[in-house]
């Protein structure tokens, strides 16, 4: 028995006009030929793929879409640097390719909404040869709702929700986007992020308003979407005072290697784990104190700064300083974004933006 698959990954915006192509009509369904077909047509992220049939994605764009469901052909972003229109039914589409339980679809519309927005300069993320990757991260009643994990592990793996929904958003941006390796996506090395990346926030064990709330985000659940690199791990298993855990944290912020570096607007994600955040917390500091702090502790000599790079994009009062001054690795606190997650253990991480993009923060929409 045939087992169609029932459009392109990315196909046109109104897939549904069109007969589905013989190509796209699969022997079997087995999974060998599923990846066969994507990997004679380009498609795919080399990994194994659940056959996205007409059934498949009529489940997943009816679950969680509401009463009456939203039209599965509207357009929910175009995405450079192809222009790809992303229709409902297209994520549809890929978040089945991707193995995402029903229900996800939502979380992923809201995501590339947010990636789709001109602060977060997806053609710039997508055209630089450096490794970046767009974290999702999903926050309030969604994350208990939906199964997403954020607690321990929760940048994986072992997590369904996590790990396809991360999945997803990478399969839009190779289908309907075009960031493939190569012409759509320019990046030198790459990164495992590039094949999945997404978190939830640890609300419960956070001590402060959760981060979209924080964010001006009254919903009970959004999503934030920010353009970075890898978890950079820091640990501190003695400290019970927030300034030697925050000082490693500060190292991390203050290398030359990273593209914050010359690009003074940058942001930081910085996602303590509960254990830090109840020591930072329990001496009376809030988020707040942990962005000052941190700008003022994440800094080097302002001419190790200058000699590193010719090309920078600094405030103007950053050129005022000394060589012997110490140079902020970026110029206000509020790019130092804060949030809790993981489980037990001494062990919070930073996450350097690619430096020329902003990160989103939207409430979770049908």
């Amino acid at each position: 028995m045939s087992d169609a698959v029932c459009d392109a990954p990315g196909a046109p915006a109104n897939p549904s006009e069109a007969p589905v192509h013989p190509d796209l009509m699969l022997d079997d369904a087995a999974p060998e030929t599923l990846l066969e077909l994507f990997e004679k047509r380009g498609w795919g992220d080399g990994l194994p793929l659940v056959a996205p049939t007409t059934e498949r994605v009529d489940e997943m764009l009816r679950s969680g879409a509401g009463d009456p469901p939203p039209p599965p052909d509207e357009i929910i972003a175009t995405l450079p640097p192809r222009q790809g229109q992303a229709s409902r039914r297209l994520l549809a589409v890929n978040a089945v390719l991707a193995g995402c339980p029903p229900g996800l679809l939502p979380v992923l519309t809201t995501a590339i909404r947010a990636l789709a927005r001109p602060e977060i300069n997806l053609r710039g993320v997508n055209a630089t040869t450096h490794p970046v990757a767009p974290l999702v991260v999903v926050h309030g009643a969604a994350v208990e709702a939906l199964g997403f994990n954020s607690g321990l592990g929760t940048f994986g793996p072992g997590n369904r929700a996590n790990a396809t929904l991360g999945r997803a958003l990478r399969l839009a941006l190779l289908h309907i986007a075009g960031a493939r390796p190569g012409d759509g996506d320019a990046s030198t090395q790459g990164q495992p992020s590039k094949y999945s990346y997404c978190i939830a926030e640890n609300a419960a064990a956070s001590p402060w308003e959760s981060y979209a709330h924080h964010r001006g985000i009254t919903t009970d659940s959004a999503i934030s979407v920010a353009c970075g690199e890898n978890p950079h791990n820091f640990h501190d298993m003695e400290s019970e005072t927030p300034p030697p855990i925050l000082d490693k944290c500060a190292s991390v912020m203050a290398t030359l290697g990273s593209n914050n570096a010359p690009v003074s607007s940058a942001e930081f994600f910085v996602v303590l784990g509960p254990e830090h955040a109840a020591s930072i917390a329990g001496a009376g500091w809030t988020r707040r104190d942990v962005q000052s702090y941190l700008y003022e502790r994440a800094r080097l000599p302002a001419a190790e700064l200058r000699a590193a790079f010719d090309v920078t994009q600094r405030r103007p009062w950053l050129h005022a300083l000394r060589d012997d001054d110490a140079m902020p690795v970026t110029d206000h606190p509020d790019n130092i974004r804060v949030l809790v997650a993981g489980g037990a253990g001494k062990h919070s991480c930073v996450i350097p933006s690619w430096g020329m993009t902003r990160s989103v923060t939207l409430p979770l929409e049908a």
